[in-house]
C-alpha cells in the first residue's frame, strides 16, 4: 500500500475569548499547557485547586500550521485521525468545518481530501467548555442524577452536578482521593493519514478454541477499499502460512481465515506459567503480480479465561479461571496516574506493573471512574503475567439514557474493546462501579439512598435505563468484539437475579464484595478477618504520603493536620482525623508531625494486611483480593500504596510480604489462635515448619518444628493454640511467636510474627539498631533488642527491596537497594527510625 502518515509537530493555544497565543503541546491538555505558559500556579501545590476553576467555564482554541508532501496529496485519500479529543470539540482545517467531537474515549477521523493544501494549512481544534455544554442538559432533564462524587460545589456550580452527561473521565470532576480539574485539550495522538488501493483498518485473532494440544483461531481482518481487486490475504505466524484468495471491493469488509496452531504456547498469568506470546502478520497481496498492498502485525497470547460463578454448598463461587486453573487474584485497583493523562510518561506505567510484580500480585483493576488506559499499560501486564479486571468508565452515579447518549456509548465501547481485545492480559469486563449496589433496586431499604429522591415514575424510568445500558448494551458489545472474555455488570455485585440478593455483602457467599466497614463504617482492623466474601474486589485504609511529597504542596509552618494544604489534599471529609482516630485507638501518641506520617504508614499497613491475609486464610471460598488502590493522580493522602512520585508506603511492602506465593499468618480459629498456611504454587510445597518463642532481646524460650504438606487448592491449618499455653507463664507484653517455612533443601519460603498483645500494649524499649554493608552490596540490619517496623531512608533516589520490617536480635534483616532506575544502586547515608523512635516519649533513633 502506498500510504504516508503527517504528525502535527507545533501547537499555539488560546482561550476563545483572547487573541494571544500561546505555545502547546500536543499530546496534552490545557491545564499543562497554562502551567507551561506560567499563566497558572501549579495546580497540585498549597490549595491552588480551588483558584483553578475558572479553566472549565472557557472555550479553548488549539491550532496548528503545516504544509503536506505533495505526493501525500496525490492520495486518493486523506484522513485526519485523532486518537484521544477530550471532549467537546470542533474541528476545522482551512475554515471548512470537517469534525464536531463529544466523547473522550472515542477515535474520531475525518476525510479531508479536496480540502487540504500543499501549503499553509490551518487546522483548529476548538475546545467547548464542559461545564456551559452541560448545565442545559440537566435543566432539560428536570432532575438531579445522583452524582456521588462531583465535587459540583468546589467547581462553583452549588449543587448541579453535571457529570454524567459527559463521556468523560469521572475522576475529573473531582473524587474522595483526587481534585477537581475537568480539563479540555486533544489528550492523545493527532495526524493526517494518506493512503491508496486497500488498507488494513484492524487485526485481531480471534480465540475459538484452546487447548494445550491445539489452538483453534480466526484471524479476522478489518480491510478499508478503495478500489475493487483480487488479493491473497496471507497471515503468518512463526514460520507457518495460512492463506485464502479474497475479491477487494470498495467499502470496509471484515476477511477471515481459519488458523490450526498444534502444542500452542499459552499465555499465563504471574506464578502459573510464562505469559507466552505469538507475534501473527497478515499481508494483502495483489492475485496477479504478488506486490504487497498492506500488512499489519499483532502480538497476543493463547488463553482461555472462564468466570465461574456457579452454585455451591456455600452459596455461588466466583473464581476466574486461567486455562482452566483457578486462580487467587492477588493485587490492587488501579486508578489513572494523572488528573492530567497526557502527562503520564511510559516510565510511570513501566514502575507500576513492575512493582506490582514484585510485590507478587496477578492482577490489576482498572477501576471504572477513570480511563481506558493507554495502550502502554496493558502492554505492559501481557509481558509481566499481570491479568487485568477491565471497568467500563461508569462509577458512583446514574447515567442518561436517552438515544444519543446511548449512542455514544455504543461507540466509545466499540472503540474501546476493539483497541484492547488483542491483550492477553484483559480477562474480565466489568459494566460499572458501585451503580448497582448504590441504587439497589430490589431492596427497598438497600443502598445509598438515591431512590427515595424520585417518584415511582422517575425511578422506573432511571432504572430501566441502567438496565439498557448494562445488561444490554455493553454485554451484547463485549460478546460482539470481545468474544471469550467474560462480562460482568457491576462490581460490587452478588448475582443476576432480580430479588434483594443481587446486591454483594460480605457474608452473601456470592458474587464479588466491596468492604468498607473498616473505614468508612469506621469498624476496628479486626473487623476485616470477620467480612470475607467470594471476591475482595475492594477494600482500604488510607495514610500520608512520605514527608518529601507532602513537602511539594505544603510549607514547613502547614505541617499539621488542619492546615489549609493538608485539607485540600485530603479529599475524604475528615479523613484525618479519622487516621488520627485509629492511631489513638492502635497505637500511642507520636511526638511530631513526620512522626504522624511515619505512624500513618505503619497503620494503614497494619490494616491492610489484616485484610489480605484474611482473605487469603479463606481460599479456596474466597478467591481474589484487591485492594484499594494501587497508585495516585496526585500528591495527597489516600488509601494508595504507591504515592504519586512512585515512593513505596509500608502498605506496598506489606503487600509484598502479603502477597508472596506461599503465605503463613495467624488467625483465630474456633476460639483458639490459629496459624494457617497457604500456597498458590502450582502442585503444592512441602516444608519444614519451625516456632520459636523470643522475648524481645532475643532470648529464645522455646522452639517446635514440624513437616508440612500443603496443597495449593486451599488453605491448612497448621497450628490450633491459646496464648497461655504457648507463653508457659512467660510476660505476654515482652515475647513474639516467629513461625518459619522452609521448602525441602532449605530455601525460605515464608515467615509470620504473632505477637500476644497489640502494639500499645507492649513493652518496647529504645533500640540501638545497626546497619551494615556486606561484600555483596547487600545491607544488614540488627538490634539490640525488638525494633519494630524500621524503615530505612537512602539520600540516593531508589528504594530498598524490604522496608518497615520487624528486627529482633539474633534475626536480622538483609536487603538490598534499587536506584530510579530499578538496577542495584549505591544508597549513599542511609538513616533510620522505628516506632520506639516516633513515639511522644521517645527520642528519635540514628544514622
Amino acid at each position: 500500500m502506498t500510504a504516508s502518515v503527517l504528525r502535527f509537530r507545533q501547537w499555539m493555544f488560546k482561550s476563545s475569548g483572547s487573541d494571544e497565543w500561546m505555545p502547546a503541546v500536543v499530546p496534552g491538555c490545557v491545564h499543562a499547557d497554562l502551567l507551561r505558559n506560567r499563566v497558572i500556579a501549579d495546580p497540585f501545590g498549597s490549595d491552588n485547586e480551588r483558584e483553578l476553576q475558572w479553566i472549565d467555564k472557557l472555550d479553548w482554541d488549539y491550532e496548528t500550521r503545516f504544509d503536506v508532501p505533495a505526493e501525500m496529496l496525490l492520495l486518493p485519500s486523506l484522513e485526519l485521525e485523532f486518537d484521544g479529543l477530550d471532549t467537546y470539540a470542533d474541528v476545522s482545517l482551512n475554515g471548512r468545518p470537517v469534525l464536531s467531537a463529544d466523547n473522550m474515549f472515542r477515535r474520531w477521523s475525518a476525510d479531508v481530501k479536496g480540502i487540504a493544501a500543499e501549503k499553509d494549512n490551518v487546522l483548529r481544534v476548538v475546545f467547548r467548555s464542559p461545564v456551559r455544554e452541560d448545565l442545559p442538559k440537566l435543566q432539560a432533564l428536570g432532575i438531579a442524577l445522583p452524582a456521588a462524587n462531583d465535587q459540583s460545589e468546589l467547581g462553583g456550580l452549588g449543587d448541579d452536578k453535571i457529570s454524567v452527561f459527559a463521556r468523560k473521565a469521572p475522576y475529573h470532576y473531582g473524587w474522595d482521593w483526587g481534585p477537581r480539574f475537568v480539563t479540555s485539550g486533544i489528550w492523545r495522538e493527532a495526524r493526517l493519514a494518506g493512503w491508496r488501493g486497500s488498507r488494513i483498518a484492524d487485526f485481531f485473532i480471534r480465540q475459538d478454541e484452546i487447548t494445550a494440544q491445539t489452538a483453534r483461531l480466526t484471524a479476522q481482518v478489518e480491510v478499508r477499499t478503495l478500489a475493487a481487486c483480487a488479493a491473497v490475504l496471507r497471515i503468518s505466524e512463526g514460520g507457518r502460512r495460512w492463506e485464502r484468495q479474497v475479491e477487494l471491493r470498495p467499502g470496509t469488509d471484515v476477511l477471515s481465515v481459519e488458523l490450526e496452531l498444534e502444542q500452542p504456547r499459552l499465555w499465563w498469568c504471574r506464578g502459573l506459567g510464562k505469559p507466552e506470546r505469538h507475534a501473527f502478520k497478515a499481508e494483502l497481496l495483489r492475485l496477479d503480480d504478488g506486490e504487497p498492498i498492506d500488512e499489519a502485525t499483532v502480538v497476543t497470547g493463547l488463553r482461555t479465561v472462564r468466570l465461574n460463578t456457579e452454585r455451591d454448598e456455600r452459596g455461588s463461587r466466583f473464581v476466574l479461571e486461567l486455562n482452566g486453573v483457578p486462580v487467587f487474584a492477588k493485587g490492587a485497583n488501579h486508578i489513572p496516574h494523572d488528573s492530567f493523562p497526557s502527562e503520564v510518561p511510559v516510565e510511570k506505567y513501566r514502575a507500576e506493573v513492575e512493582a506490582a510484580a514484585e510485590c507478587g500480585m496477578n492482577m490489576l483493576r482498572v477501576w471504572g471512574g477513570g480511563l481506558y488506559e493507554d495502550s502502554a499499560f496493558y502492554d505492559l501486564c501481557d509481558e509481566h503475567g499481570l491479568m487485568v479486571w477491565q471497568d467500563f468508565m461508569f462509577a458512583c452515579s446514574m447515567y442518561p439514557s436517552d438515544d444519543a447518549f446511548l449512542a455514544s456509548v455504543a461507540a466509545e465501547a466499540e472503540d474501546n474493546l476493539k483497541r484492547l481485545r488483542r491483550h492477553p492480559s484483559l480477562v474480565l469486563w466489568c459494566g460499572n462501579n458501585e451503580i448497582d449496589s448504590a441504587w439497589s433496586q430490589y431492596d427497598e431499604q438497600g443502598g445509598w439512598g438515591w431512590k427515595g429522591r424520585f417518584s415511582a415514575e422517575q425511578r422506573s424510568a432511571i432504572w430501566s435505563g441502567y438496565e439498557k445500558l448494562f445488561h444490554v448494551l455493553l454485554p451484547r458489545a463485549v460478546e460482539a468484539f470481545s468474544p471469550g472474555v467474560p462480562y460482568w455488570p457491576s462490581s460490587p455485585l452478588a448475582r443476576l437475579s432480580g430479588d434483594a440478593g443481587q446486591h454483594g455483602h460480605a457474608d452473601a457467599g456470592e458474587g464479588d464484595v466491596h468492604y468498607w466497614g473498616v473505614w468508612h463504617g469506621m469498624e476496628p482492623f479486626e473487623a476485616f478477618r470477620g467480612n470475607v466474601g467470594r471476591f475482595m474486589s475492594e477494600y482500604g485504609f488510607q495514610s500520608f504520603p512520605q514527608l518529601s511529597t507532602i513537602r511539594t504542596y505544603a510549607e514547613e509552618s502547614e505541617l499539621e493536620l488542619e492546615s489549609r494544604p493538608m485539607l485540600a489534599h485530603q479529599k475524604h471529609g475528615g479523613g484525618n482525623q479519622r487516621i488520627r482516630h485509629f492511631m489513638n485507638l492502635y497505637m500511642s501518641e507520636p511526638k511530631d508531625f513526620p512522626s504522624f506520617v511515619y505512624r500513618s504508614q505503619v497503620l494503614q499497613a497494619e490494616a491492610m494486611k489484616e485484610a489480605m491475609e484474611a482473605h487469603r486464610r479463606a481460599k479456596p471460598y474466597c478467591m481474589g483480593s484487591l485492594y484499594w488502590q494501587m497508585n495516585d493522580c496526585w500528591p495527597a493522602a489516600s488509601w494508595s500504596g504507591i504515592d504519586y512520585f512512585g515512593h513505596w508506603k509500608a502498605l506496598q511492602y506489606q503487600a509484598k510480604r502479603s502477597f508472596r506465593e506461599t503465605l503463613l499468618s495467624f488467625g483465630d480459629s474456633g476460639g483458639l489462635r490459629s496459624l494457617h498456611a497457604v500456597t498458590d504454587r502450582p502442585g503444592g510445597v512441602r516444608g519444614r515448619l519451625t516456632l520459636r518463642l523470643l522475648e524481645f532481646d532475643g532470648t529464645e524460650r522455646r522452639r517446635e518444628a514440624m513437616e508440612v504438606r500443603l496443597d495449593e487448592a486451599g488453605s491448612s491449618v497448621l497450628l490450633a493454640f491459646r496464648d497461655e499455653d504457648w507463653l508457659g507463664g512467660l510476660p505476654a507484653d515482652s515475647a513474639v511467636l516467629v513461625a518459619a517455612l522452609e521448602e525441602d533443601g532449605g530455601a525460605p519460603l515464608a515467615e509470620a510474627w504473632h505477637y500476644f498483645v497489640p502494639l500499645k500494649q507492649q513493652r518496647l524499649e529504645r533500640p540501638r539498631i545497626a546497619v551494615t554493608e556486606a561484600e555483596d552490596g547487600s545491607w544488614t540490619v540488627s538490634s539490640d533488642t525488638l525494633a519494630r517496623q524500621v524503615r530505612l531512608a537512602a539520600e540516593q533516589a531508589g528504594r530498598f527491596s524490604d522496608n518497615f520490617f520487624d528486627v529482633l536480635p539474633g534475626l536480622p534483616r538483609t536487603v538490598s537497594f534499587h536506584g530510579a532506575s530499578g538496577q542495584p544502586a549505591r544508597p549513599g547515608r542511609i538513616s533510620w527510625m522505628s516506632m520506639q523512635d516516633t513515639g511522644a516519649d521517645r527520642i528519635e533513633g540514628g544514622s
